[in-house]
């Protein structure tokens, strides 16, 4: 088992938390980016790590702006898409991978990634987009309605004091309303590295900012556009029990050079719960 090193790099003015496994005995030297998803954190990707590693691969993580170790944004700030490109593109090149590696994104993190992958394509090798082809498109919503609630969310949230969790078992029974299959060592390794100990009591450790709805509306023919220009070879992997959006074939269909693949008896989560089978997918395409 590969320990992985844990340390901070700045990019975007935020200072980033960092993961590396490195195998013994490379069979690459091209190294594998992993980019988590909504809530999630770099070190849940430790078990499709350790795979991949022992498939003889070099793996980074890293915990997005406001997620995990990773610095919350600063007063005034907030989180959307472009922000997160705008961190992959600087971290790219802080962690000296810019020149040649391979990009995996899950859920919000391939949206992420697919928006990065279609406008900085220098060095990037191939792509694989986990669950990670775009949130739903918001039909009849008007951009005033939305910021509106928008305005009135953030409001509300700032003049709540975040509470305390009593402990790992209450951590673990509110992850488990979103993730029911969320079971066992698995459930206490996942809730350990989603929170923080402040002044004795833990909490979560994501920004509570990421509880708002975000102000501009997801348009799905503005995401078609960016899929148009991927160019590098992309691998859409879903669970059979995971989430896809209704139009996700028209979306997959605009990838210039793809491949699809559907990991059996996993839903969203497919890192978490097929780890193994979704290294071999993986180091299988990006060889």
């Amino acid at each position: 088992m590969s320990t992985p090193i844990s340390s901070f790099v700045e990019a975007n003015r935020l200072r980033h938390h960092v993961l590396r496994w490195e195998p013994e005995t490379p069979t690459s030297e091209r190294p594998i980016l992993l980019c988590h998803g909504y809530l999630d954190v770099a070190w849940t990707f430790d078990p499709l790590a350790q795979a991949l590693v022992a498939r003889g691969r070099r793996v980074v993580s890293f915990d997005w702006r406001g997620h995990g170790e990773t610095e919350w944004v600063g007063r005034g700030g907030y989180y959307h898409f472009v922000d997160y490109v705008l961190d992959l593109d600087e971290l790219t090149r802080a962690l000296g991978l810019a020149e040649d590696f391979d990009l995996v994104g899950h859920s919000m993190g391939g949206t992420a990634c697919a928006m990065f992958a279609a406008t900085r394509p220098k060095g990037l090798h191939a792509l694989s987009l986990l669950e990670g082809m775009g949130p739903p498109h918001t039909e009849g919503e008007t951009l005033p309605d939305r910021i509106d609630q928008w305005l009135a969310t953030t409001k509300t949230l700032r003049g709540k004091t975040p509470k305390p969790l009593r402990d790992l078992d209450d951590a673990i029974a509110r992850l488990r309303v979103m993730h029911p299959d969320l079971e066992g060592e698995l459930a206490r390794f996942v809730a350990e590295k989603h929170t923080v100990l402040r002044d004795g009591s833990p909490y979560f450790a994501f920004d509570p900012l990421h509880r708002t709805r975000a102000p501009i509306p997801f348009r799905v023919e503005a995401f078609l556009a960016q899929l148009e220009r991927i160019e590098v070879p992309t691998l859409v992997v879903s669970g059979e029990n995971g989430w896809k959006p209704a139009d996700h074939a028209s979306r997959v269909a605009k990838l210039a050079v793809h491949q699809e693949h559907e990991v059996a008896g996993v839903g969203h989560m497919l890192h978490w719960h097929a780890p193994d089978a979704l290294a071999d997918r993986l180091a299988a395409f990006f060889a």
